[in-house]
């Protein structure tokens, strides 16, 4: 009777321990080819020694920690080191360069700036970020043989501007296209409220506003189809939307204005200039599934994709 009770109990540590722990394993696809390749999907720690022996490639890791959070899903990272590739070859060419040019107008930061402004999660992000560099090495867009100029921007209004409604050259690749789901970025729409008399001394700076200090206005003339403020009319000055953007400091041209006695409240939507690839844009694409040469292909028109040595 004892001997058949040290058998039961056996049995049963052998079913509850490893048995049944085994059958929901591989119920639930541990042991299968989707947990193998969920394995091979994960960026392998940098160290010290993990360092691009092309200068090209290592300065776009610099770029992409710069540009982009790195949490950010891999195929958004993925699509930003193309477009941050594309923008400096397209750069060296203008300037008939065989050297990385370092400023260009993409922000870069090195090993040590990425140290410093990952802390301790420094390894984890520095190795994503790598992976996605090393998974899309010397590629870049190319729009009827011709190195596009790869913009981007932190988020839309809700759709990206034209080329020529934000540099006065239209670019067939660089059209205005959806992005709605940039509104659901943080801080997409902020209001700034600037003294009156800091918007006159500011404003003069670009010409005659006419009529006194204290009673000027401020009326939006035009917008894009996009949203983004193509002309405003300050006091008697006719000003474009990108000029009263940059000399107030909003985050947008896609902005509403209203006037409250003592100061102007400006309420932008997005942040930059809005052509080319929005940033958060991309993060959503991927969250949704799309893969990088999608992300691309979306937000610039038209255009194919090379591998440069």
């Amino acid at each position: 009777m004892r001997r058949r009770m040290l058998i039961g109990a056996f049995v049963y540590v052998i079913v509850a321990v490893v048995l049944l722990p085994l059958v929901v394993t591989v119920i639930l696809g541990g042991f299968g080819a989707k947990g193998e390749k969920d394995m091979e999907s994960v960026p392998e720690f940098v160290d010290e020694e993990d360092i691009f022996s092309s200068e090209l490639e290592e300065y776009i890791v610099g770029v992409v920690a710069a540009e982009m959070p790195a949490a950010f899903p891999m195929d958004a990272l993925r699509a930003q080191a193309v477009a941050a590739r594309t923008y400096q070859i397209r750069k060296m060419q203008e300037a008939k360069s065989d050297k990385v040019l370092y400023d260009v107008g993409q922000a870069y930061i090195n090993i040590a700036e990425q140290k410093e402004k990952w802390g301790e999660n420094y390894r984890i992000y520095a190795s994503k970020i790598r992976q996605a560099v090393r998974d899309t090495a010397g590629e870049i867009m190319v729009y009827n043989g011709e190195v596009i100029l790869a913009v981007f921007h932190a988020q839309s209004g809700g759709m990206t501007e034209q080329s020529e409604n934000v540099w006065h050259t239209s670019l067939p690749y660089l059209q205005s296209v959806d992005s709605r789901q940039d509104r659901w970025a943080p801080e997409n729409e902020v209001e700034m409220i600037i003294d009156r008399g800091e918007v006159w001394e500011k404003i003069s700076a670009l010409g005659e506003i006419g009529g006194e200090r204290g009673e000027f206005s401020v009326s939006i003339l035009r917008r894009s189809e996009a949203g983004y403020v193509q002309e405003v009319q300050i006091g008697e000055l006719i000003l474009t939307g990108k000029q009263v953007r940059e000399t107030l400091d909003l985050r947008s041209a896609n902005f509403t204005v209203a006037d409250f006695d003592e100061s102007f409240v400006f309420v932008t939507r997005g942040y930059g200039h809005g052509a080319g690839m929005s940033q958060y844009g991309a993060k959503f694409l991927a969250d949704e599934g799309k893969n990088y040469y999608e992300i691309l292909a979306h937000y610039y028109q038209g255009i194919s994709f090379e591998v440069i040595e």
